[in-house]
């Protein structure tokens, strides 16, 4: 194997190892731990200062993991969940970011991160399969294989408003909050977004700000995480249950251990799927998608669980006309990625906070004062971009990755992403992407299914080092069938009547195909590993040069 590379900050600029990992967030540090171990050499690029990946720049207030703290960690080093207390059963930001700083300095993981360094192309050699990786601060390394560790949300989307840079106050967007904070004291505020950042800094920004302008241009789904602190006792039995909570977690349809209900949610009584519906409201959060086994397949199933969620926020919502601009009406419940708040509907009944709905009166132009919709203009002395990503392709995007023939990723995906079970690329031999289309992704615990992929790609290149073969690579009729699967069993669902991020519909121009696996990430595990088991049918092995 080739020698490790130089700690962060005095490795050689030219080098060969045999992994690059682009990323250092909980993909990125596991590769780096999972492929060390196996006696192969890594480096990692990673753009921020520090590790986190997603957490590390996302520091808006209000943020918080919507996964239950104990099952959002990895499970690969029992010390390691014995050894590490949650406080909450919702991290927050702050929270998950020191438990990934613990990790990093646990196994000594920096030495093969350069940080600040920004990974600007990735080019393939055909006649050696190697690929070059070029960085904005000069290195150029050459790697056997590249792993795309770079997460699925990260790659913020500025909405394309005119004027918005003239406007003369404060802007902030959510994924890219100044880290030591922002004090909205005595202002006047716009947040623009009513996604998963927004709801979570609303009522925060709220609690300061002299006067909050809510822009929405789409409601959303959301339930209360019913947050609440974890004593010694609570955390003494998560440990001692790690094991089975662990087994569950990896044979369940989203990456946590709590099963739906065995029966359809319209063959119970009425009192059985009252009951159901409200232990999942108390559980909090994302699960709630989860009471019932067809929740999300059939719109009368869908429509019992929407009822209950209508009942409960209605209840908290002071004026009736402000619940009926807050609650959707255009997507089925659960068919976008349902958020985690605390006491967002409950915001919009205090004094210094107004709901402005763009559906009826749209953004006209920002200028130096404010805002400007169809109907008003709104003096503002600080602007909120709560406008979410360009999800699941953005960041990869964002790299010139060059394969085969010269053929760049995003000219192979400019009809939407074809990937191989979510792993692999035609045209792009030994480089894997983790966690992004083709694969559960979003729909999933992102730390267990990263260790899931990853764990994968290590015995892919552990069969190939016991045969001395080069490379592994997706083959395109593979790819072909996987995008037809994937696709199937969505429509099979309600997913696709959302105009969701999942099908890239909050970026204009991006090709509208549904990303995610939503068969499960059980039943997803079950598949990849047979096809690891049957010799990784649909890859293509290079047992020489010239294949």
């Amino acid at each position: 194997m080739t020698a490790q590379p130089a700690p962060s900050g005095t490795a050689d600029k030219s080098a060969a190892v045999d992994v690059v990992v682009v990323g250092a967030g909980f993909a990125g540090l596991y590769a780096l731990h999972r492929l060390r171990r196996q006696g192969l050499s890594v480096r990692v690029f990673e753009a921020a200062a520090g590790v986190g990946g997603v957490w590390y720049w996302n520091r808006y207030p209000g943020a918080r993991c919507d996964v239950e703290s104990v099952d959002y960690s990895y499970s690969f080093d029992s010390a390691l969940e014995q050894e590490w207390n949650w406080t909450e059963k919702y991290a927050t930001q702050p929270e998950i970011l020191a438990y990934l700083n613990h990790v990093a300095d646990r196994f000594d993981l920096r030495r093969d991160i350069s940080f600040e360094t920004r990974v600007t192309d990735m080019v393939l050699d055909e006649k050696t399969l190697r690929w070059e990786v070029r960085t904005d601060r000069g290195d150029v390394v050459s790697a056997r294989f590249c792993i795309l560790a770079v997460g699925p949300l990260s790659n913020a989307n500025i909405p394309a408003i005119e004027g918005l840079d003239s406007f003369a106050g404060e802007v902030y967007h959510t994924a890219h909050w100044p880290h030591e904070g922002v004090d909205f004291t005595g202002k006047r505020v716009g947040v623009i977004g009513t996604g998963s950042s927004g709801i979570q800094a609303i009522p925060h920004i709220a609690k300061e700000a002299a006067q909050l302008y809510v822009f929405q241009r789409t409601p959303n789904y959301s339930v209360p995480a019913g947050n609440i602190p974890l004593d010694d006792e609570t955390r003494a039995a998560q440990k001692a249950g790690y094991a089975e909570r662990r087994r569950l977690s990896m044979l369940s349809g989203g990456g946590s251990p709590h099963q739906p209900h065995p029966e359809s949610a319209l063959d119970v009584s009425a009192e059985e799927l009252r009951q159901t519906y409200e232990r999942r409201w108390e559980l909090g959060g994302v699960l709630f998608s989860k009471a019932f086994p067809d929740q999300l397949v059939t719109i009368e199933a869908n429509d019992t669980a929407r009822l209950f969620w209508e009942q409960k926020v209605r209840a908290v919502i002071d004026d009736p006309a402000v619940a009926d601009v807050l609650i959707p009406k255009d997507h089925p419940i659960g068919a976008k990625r349902i958020c985690t708040d605390d006491n967002y509907f409950q915001t919009f009944n205090r004094d210094n906070v107004s709901l402005v709905n763009l559906r009826a009166t749209p953004i006209e132009r920002i200028d130096a004062s404010g805002l400007d919709t169809t109907e008003a203009h709104y003096d503002l002395d600080a602007l909120v971009l709560a406008t979410g990503f360009d999800a699941m392709t953005g960041s990869v995007q964002k790299l010139n990755v060059v394969g085969r023939g010269g053929r760049t990723l995003n000219e192979a995906w400019a009809e939407g992403p074809a990937t191989y079970l979510g792993l692999g690329v035609p045209g792009f031999p030994n480089l894997f992407n983790i966690a992004g289309p083709g694969a559960p992704s979003v729909l999933a615990n992102m730390v267990l299914h990263s260790e899931l992929h990853l764990n994968w790609v290590a015995d892919a290149i552990a069969f190939l080092d016991a045969r001395s073969a080069p490379a592994i690579e997706a083959r395109e009729d593979a790819a072909a069938e996987w995008v037809a699967e994937c696709t199937r069993r969505a429509a099979e669902t309600l997913m696709p009547q959302a105009n969701s991020w999942y099908l890239g519909a909050n970026i204009p121009g991006k090709p509208r195909v549904f990303m995610p696996f939503v068969g499960g990430f059980g039943v997803y595990g079950e598949i990849i590993a047979d096809v690891a088991a049957a010799g990784y049918n649909g890859f293509d092995i290079h047992q020489d040069l010239t294949a």
